[in-house]
């Protein structure tokens, strides 16, 4: 996450203009001026009005495995990076989950058949993959954001970074190391599910090379913008930086 933060009397000033030291009174101001698209593309997401206003990043991953046979498999992680006590380090909390469940039979066996999606790992922005060498599978991703006014939630899950299970040929698991967070399920010779957020990267990946398979994976990004309302030093600060740059640069007559 790339945010630079701003003072909001500073921000206000810069958006405004601001005289030189010597300006000549009678030469009339400039006043505001449109920032071409070519520059506010390159600014856009980048920045946030005052240090506060973002209180709670959160992402939740959920991938989902059904086989033929009847057996299940799910790796979950919650995510949230909280920024509401102020400062430029969040407070990190993470809860992972995992579960495997007994096999009703034997995995299949499909020899021939092979997918391939280490490619992705290189890919920056947001990624989706569905790749299937099979007949009768059901393989979706789905991405939701969320930005809402309010309070961080409640962190739950502080300490933990890996939760792993392992059953037969079939395993799960969910984990935060470093700078990246991730989901993942894999089934000996049928297929891997992934799902990953990291510097530079969001991404869903599906590999399957078997029959009747049916998977799911989920990821919600939750932005939670801490309200002018509840941030009382801050409006203090608008205020000042408003009496600041009354009259500046705004032109004759305004």
């Amino acid at each position: 996450m790339n945010i630079a933060t701003w003072a909001p009397g500073i921000m206000l000033l810069a958006l405004l203009g601001t005289a030189p030291a010597h300006a000549d009174e009678s030469r009339p101001g400039k006043g505001l001026s449109e920032i071409p698209d070519p520059e506010l593309n390159l600014m856009r997401g980048r920045y946030t009005f005052g240090g506060n206003t973002v209180a709670w990043f959160g992402v939740t991953m959920v991938s989902q495995w059904q086989t033929a046979g009847g057996q299940s498999a799910q790796s979950a992680l919650k995510l949230g990076m909280d920024f509401s006590h102020g400062g430029s380090t969040p407070k990190i909390s993470f809860a992972p989950s995992v579960s495997v469940t007994a096999a009703d039979a034997p995995l299949p066996v499909t020899p021939g058949r092979s997918v391939d999606s280490t490619g992705l790992q290189n890919v920056a922005g947001l990624s989706q993959s569905i790749q299937v060498a099979g007949d009768g599978n059901l393989a979706s991703n789905a991405t939701q954001l969320t930005v809402r006014d309010g309070v961080a939630p409640t962190p739950t899950g502080e300490g933990v970074n890996l939760a792993s299970v392992q059953q037969g040929g079939v395993s799960a698991l969910a984990q935060l190391e470093g700078n990246t967070a991730k989901v993942q399920l894999q089934i000996e010779g049928v297929g891997a599910v992934q799902q990953w957020i990291r510097n530079g990267s969001v991404g869903q990946s599906i590999a399957l090379g078997s029959d009747g398979q049916s998977v799911t994976n989920r990821l919600q990004i939750d932005l939670v913008r801490q309200s002018l309302a509840n941030n009382v030093p801050l409006n203090q600060n608008v205020a000042q930086a408003m009496t600041l740059v009354r009259g500046v640069g705004m032109g004759p007559g305004q």
